[in-house]
């Protein structure tokens, strides 16, 4: 039996043409910024993003800590959404790392409202913690892949700004909502200070994340990825499958997004099944019914379904399609599923 593996995006497994450019990547230390391809990575994200430099790090949550520790300092606050993934999928690192603490506000599906945002920075006074950061996430996980509409993202920008406040974009899946939305990944940062971009979620590379930004960010950015342990050396081995990455799997996320919808289709078609949100991306949310998720998780890894329990509600579980998983998959995942309802 096949295992449909519907876990994650960050599941994938590097393809014979990503291990051969891996296996073939110019290698320097990049502790000493001379690796080749760690420095092609950085500059073709910067591009990519319109930023003036950019530093590869390890993964998505070192760059979001990075980002937040560049732009705070104690005693500060960031302001987010409440299921954003730096307050709630991070070991708590934003008071334990940097002495922040985090305002969160309900989003639709964790898109941020501007009118919220601006009634939620603090007045300047001795006894407030100092508004310091908008966090935005795009496209947003807990919301369900949703997608920031980009005039939603220059309004919430333009109330940072005019309260002084830095604008941090998490980037994880940034290219699946560029692809989705039409929006070219520049625009999106454009409006924020320092904008992050994951390589091994939809991208299919094994590991690493590009925070990018102006120059004099990025040397900070440095700084604090080696107090964080982040400094690597020849680590032109994972740069070069972020650079196959962004050549040949930016295109074929709208692939990943098709299936999603198909997934989404079977699974509403279910009895007791309810899909909660619009797929926008590579995310689908199923409820079933107030059945918990967990035992159901469990049935469907038994019939080779890997999926988890999305966490927001209890018997919401969380599907994600990705490189790995075709359209005949998710097809007959959804069969599978079918032979396990309804479930006394």
């Amino acid at each position: 039996m096949k295992i449909i593996d519907l876990r994650s995006d960050t599941v994938t497994l590097p393809s014979p043409g990503m291990r051969e450019a891996m296996a073939r990547a110019e290698l320097g230390d990049d502790v000493y910024g001379e690796d080749p391809t760690v420095n092609r990575l950085q500059e073709r994200v910067a591009a990519l993003l319109g930023k003036e430099a950019a530093i590869l790090v390890a993964s998505g949550t070192m760059a979001n800590q990075v980002a937040m520790g560049v732009l705070t300092r104690p005693g500060d606050e960031v302001i987010c959404d409440e299921g954003a993934h730096v307050v709630n999928f991070e070991g708590g690192a934003l008071p334990a790392l940097w002495g922040v603490q985090p305002r969160t506000l309900r989003g639709e599906r964790g898109l941020l409202d501007p009118a919220a945002v601006e009634a939620a920075i603090r007045p300047a006074n001795d006894h407030h913690p100092r508004s310091r950061v908008l966090e935005i996430e795009n496209t947003h996980n807990r919301g369900g892949g949703a997608v920031y509409p980009l005039l939603r993202v220059r309004a919430l920008a333009a109330v940072a700004r005019r309260h002084g406040l830095d604008v941090y974009l998490d980037g994880a899946r940034l290219l699946n909502a560029s692809v989705a939305a039409g929006v070219p990944a520049r625009d999106y940062a454009a409006e924020a200070t320092l904008a992050s971009l994951c390589l091994s979620k939809g991208l299919g590379a094994p590991a690493g994340s590009v925070v990018a930004g102006p120059r004099e960010l990025v040397l900070s950015a440095r700084r604090l990825r080696k107090r964080l342990g982040g400094g690597m050396r020849q680590a032109g081995v994972l740069a070069a499958a972020g650079l196959y990455a962004l050549d040949h799997n930016v295109e074929r996320l709208a692939e990943d997004h098709g299936n999603a919808r198909a997934l989404a289709t079977a699974l509403g078609a279910l009895p007791g099944v309810e899909i909660p949100h619009p797929v926008e991306t590579n995310l689908v949310f199923a409820s079933f019914a107030g059945r918990p998720a967990g035992p159901l998780v469990a049935r469907m890894r038994e019939s080779g379904v890997l999926a988890n329990p999305e966490g927001s509600r209890p018997d919401v579980v969380r599907f994600v399609t990705h490189l790995d998983v075709s359209r005949a998959d998710v097809e007959e995942a959804a069969r599978r599923i079918a032979r396990l309802l309804p479930l006394d």
